[in-house]
This record gives C-alpha cells, sequence and structure tokens, in this order.
C-alpha cells in the first residue's frame, strides 16, 4: 500500500488520524489504541493503512507477539500531538466551557508533589471536565525538551529548567526536616551528629545530587550516604530499623514519611520551593490558564490537610 502514496494527498490528513497515531504510538498497540479511542481494530487498522499511504513509512512492524514504532512514528507521533494542541487551542479561541473539553492532559511530577497535589486536582477535573484524562508522568529532573517537544503540558517540581520560552509560578514552599526511626537512634541535635550520620536520599539522575546537597556543601556540610534511591517513596524502607537519616520536605511526615521521627535540621538549611512551569505557547490558552487555576485552588486545602 506504501508504494501507492502518491495517490492520496497529504491533505487528507485529519485530527482524527493524528489522534489515532499518538493513541498507537503511546498505547504501544492497535488493540489498546482502539480501546483508547473507542474504535474497533479494523477501524484502527484501516486509519494506519491511510498513514503509512500518506507518509510513505510503515510506520509501526511486527515485534513478536506485538508492534513496534518505527523511527519516523516517534517524530511524526511528536509533530501531531504539537498539531492536535494547536487544533484544541484553536477550537478554544471564543469562550472556554470546561464541561466541553475533551483532551489528555499530562502532567509531569515526582511522587512528592505528586501526591499532595494532583488527587484532589483529578477529583476537581472529573466534576467540572469530565472529558478531561489526566496523565501523570515522572518528571525526575525536568528537561526543556519535554515541555518544548509537547511530551507534558506541565511540569510540577522544585527545579524549573531555564529557558526564555519557559514560564514558571511557584505554588508553595516547604521546610526540610530530618526523619530518623526513633526505636534506633536519637535526634541528631548537633551539626557534629548529622555530619556523623549516614543519609538516605532521593537522587533522580546518576551523579546529580540534590539542589540540597549542593547549597549544603557549598556551606561546608557534605553527607555520607548509605543508601540512593529513585524516590521518596522508597525511603521508608531502608530508614526503618536503621540509624539511617533522610533530610526531607517537613510535608512528607504525613503521609509518605508517616511514622518516623523528625526534627529541624541542626544544619543551615533553605526552604524547598515548588513550582507549576509550563511553555510560553499555553500562556494565554485558556483552557491551559483554567486548569492552572484549579490547581492553585487545590494547593491551599491540600497543604491544610497535611498540617491537619
Amino acid at each position: 500500500m506504501i508504494e501507492h502514496m502518491n495517490e492520496i494527498d497529504w491533505s487528507n490528513l485529519d485530527a482524527r488520524l493524528l489522534q489515532l497515531l499518538v493513541a498507537v504510538f503511546e498505547s504501544g498497540g492497535i488493540t489498546a489504541a482502539a480501546l483508547r479511542l473507542g474504535l474497533t481494530q479494523s477501524a484502527v487498522s484501516h486509519g494506519l493503512d491511510r498513514l503509512r499511504a500518506i507518509t510513505g513509512d510503515a510506520l509501526f512492524v511486527k515485534n513478536g507477539r506485538g508492534i513496534a514504532a518505527t523511527a519516523r512514528a516517534g517524530v511524526l507521533a511528536a509533530q501531531a500531538r504539537e498539531l492536535l494542541g494547536a487544533l484544541e487551542r484553536f477550537a478554544h479561541l471564543g469562550d472556554f466551557d470546561p464541561a466541553r473539553w475533551q483532551t489528555t492532559f499530562t502532567i509531569a511530577a515526582n511522587d512528592f508533589q505528586r501526591d499532595l497535589l494532583l488527587p484532589p486536582l483529578a477529583a476537581r477535573l472529573r466534576e467540572a471536565a469530565p472529558g478531561v484524562t489526566l496523565r501523570i508522568i515522572p518528571s525526575a529532573v525536568p528537561r526543556l525538551d519535554m515541555l518544548r517537544s509537547d511530551d507534558c503540558q506541565l511540569v510540577i517540581s522544585p527545579r524549573p529548567p531555564e529557558g526564555s520560552d519557559i514560564v514558571q509560578k511557584r505554588l508553595f514552599e516547604d521546610l526540610y526536616r530530618v526523619f530518623y526511626d526513633p526505636a534506633v537512634r536519637d535526634a541528631p541535635l548537633t551539626e557534629a551528629d548529622y555530619r556523623a550520620a549516614r543519609h538516605a536520599t532521593v537522587m533522580y539522575e546518576p551523579r546529580r545530587s540534590l539542589d540540597l546537597d549542593q547549597l549544603l556543601a557549598a556551606r561546608g556540610v557534605v553527607r555520607a550516604f548509605a543508601v540512593l534511591v529513585p524516590a521518596f517513596s522508597a525511603l521508608p524502607a531502608f530508614v526503618r530499623g536503621t540509624p539511617l537519616l533522610v533530610t526531607a520536605p517537613g510535608l512528607l511526615a504525613r503521609h509518605t514519611l508517616a511514622g518516623l521521627a523528625s526534627c529541624p535540621p541542626p544544619v543551615p538549611c533553605p526552604t524547598m520551593p515548588m513550582y507549576a512551569i509550563w511553555h510560553l505557547r499555553y500562556q494565554q490558552d485558556s483552557a491551559h490558564r483554567w486548569l492552572r487555576s484549579l490547581l492553585e485552588a487545590v494547593v491551599g486545602p491540600a497543604l491544610a490537610a497535611q498540617a491537619g
């Protein structure tokens, strides 16, 4: 069918074909894409045939019992997401009605901010914009290309990437506390106690320490680590029953690190800010602005619930 690509002009492309390409690429299969789109498998297969004819590329090839995307499919899927976003923004140039909004909105966040803010955000979306699917991916250390390529439409992180086309707004800030197992050790009350201890912490990328450690090191405080984990949620299992210390956002005392004792750091410690971060293309987008306002609205109640 690809050899007849010249018989079909690119103007045959429409939003449904772009959505189909993205769905197959992200779900990794025709059956999963059909379920996501509410179509039959044959309809998805037929749509892929049309896309192959238009693009002149196989797009997806057999790989064992499943399919694998070609390199061209990955490039086209990224472009399709951007085009779909542009079409959606075009449609919302007039009055925006959240109840009629149909989209998948992707937010990148690590476990601390994810568990704190996104469940209440999802609850409000279910009431006000039931057509919105909230997709959550890990942000690790946020990269510029995540927002520029529209892999996500919003990042929630204490570490905004730098770029002239990136916008950020502070949501809240938290104080660090030192967590420990009171059945094993006492609180570290002096800088000497803190320096002498072994520590556990989160490391999102190899050989890249947290901002906290960079700031502590600048003040002459270098921690000795026994355990490095990829998420805050992994820390309790390594701290309970050990003399290890964890220096983490104080808000974690209410859920992830509940059951551990905590005390103020006996060393000079910065606060930990949290930002909402987005690409400049969405700055004036009515739907995006509405969702950002919804996120800001859940911050206060979420913090109050953690403190209560």
